[in-house]
């Protein structure tokens, strides 16, 4: 079972629960930031209350946030991400200390009306040269500070504008097509064991693997409910918010990124994404006209 957002030709969105081939309205529900207002305890129990089934392929699936929601993600929290943001930097210092440090590194990724979803394309920088995808297990927590469950996030980097100057990291993580999630959210109640859940990375090109990579969450350093307690201490969240909890998953320097890589990253238990690189802000205009268009 997955929760989702959806939509009917002509109808606005809504949440909704996925099983197997087909999806039902949540009753009495609007969206998502609706069911990310409620306890853990009310959330499950309204998820179990659903209208009439309608068959996946007649709906639209949207990234699983709406209203205020956001995306932020943890960084450096598995040593391969230490040793990768060390080999790009020049200042290598930053990231040593971090990984081990009291206090983890947290930053601000997207609002949920810049998201991209499973089958849309995800963007890097015409201006950066080398970008990779960082598949990350991203929790999704309530207004509480909650996990109710978890979803899949790509958390797109720019590794030449990081490394250029740890102080670049807004411009080398936040970018139109930069943050995309799969469209199901997997709820807390349903995975056993968050922290031993396998994560594959597959990157085509013209149809051939040119990348493959495969980490668990076992290896990763901080607990999930640490991350999102610190995130909440200065923060509310009225509508929830997702926090993509790093990667273990990091391509060599010599591998960047093209437009028309088809990436798709898989996390036992919870789903997969797939999307295909597009270059530059323009691909991603439809974001903020749809958005909009959805105000009025």
């Amino acid at each position: 079972m997955h929760l989702v957002r959806y939509q009917l030709p002509g109808q606005r969105p809504r949440a909704g629960v996925l099983s197997g081939d087909t999806v039902a309205p949540v009753a009495g529900v609007a969206g998502m930031a609706e069911l990310l207002r409620l306890t853990a305890d009310e959330l499950r129990t309204a998820v179990g209350k659903t209208g009439d089934e309608v068959a996946v392929a007649d709906v639209k699936l949207l990234p699983p946030l709406d209203g205020l929601g956001e995306v932020w993600c943890a960084g450096v929290t598995y040593e391969r991400s230490r040793g990768a943001r060390m080999e790009e930097s020049t200042e290598q210092s930053v990231y040593d200390r971090v990984y081990s440090a009291p206090r983890p590194e947290l930053f601000p990724k997207s609002p949920a009306w810049r998201l991209v979803t499973d089958g849309e394309a995800i963007g890097i920088r015409h201006d950066s040269g080398h970008d990779v995808p960082e598949p990350e297990l991203a929790v999704v927590a309530n207004r509480r500070g909650e996990i109710v469950g978890f979803t899949i996030c790509n958390d797109v980097s720019s590794r030449s504008i990081e490394g250029e100057n740890p102080l670049y990291i807004p411009q080398a993580k936040v970018f139109a097509g930069g943050c995309a999630l799969a469209t199901g959210i997997r709820p807390a109640w349903e995975i056993a064991d968050p922290k031993n859940l396998t994560i594959d990375l597959v990157i085509r090109r013209d149809g051939a693997e040119v990348f493959t990579g495969t980490t668990s969450t076992k290896q990763l350093v901080r607990e999930l409910q640490d991350l999102v307690d610190v995130l909440f201490v200065p923060n509310e969240f009225p509508d929830g918010v997702i926090l993509a909890t790093g990667t273990g998953i990091v391509p060599e320097l010599d591998f960047a990124l093209r437009a028309g890589d088809v990436v798709e990253i898989s996390i036992s238990e919870v789903g997969t994404l797939t999307n295909t690189v597009a270059v530059g802000r323009e691909p991603f205009a439809y974001l903020a006209a749809q958005t909009l268009e959805e105000t009025r």
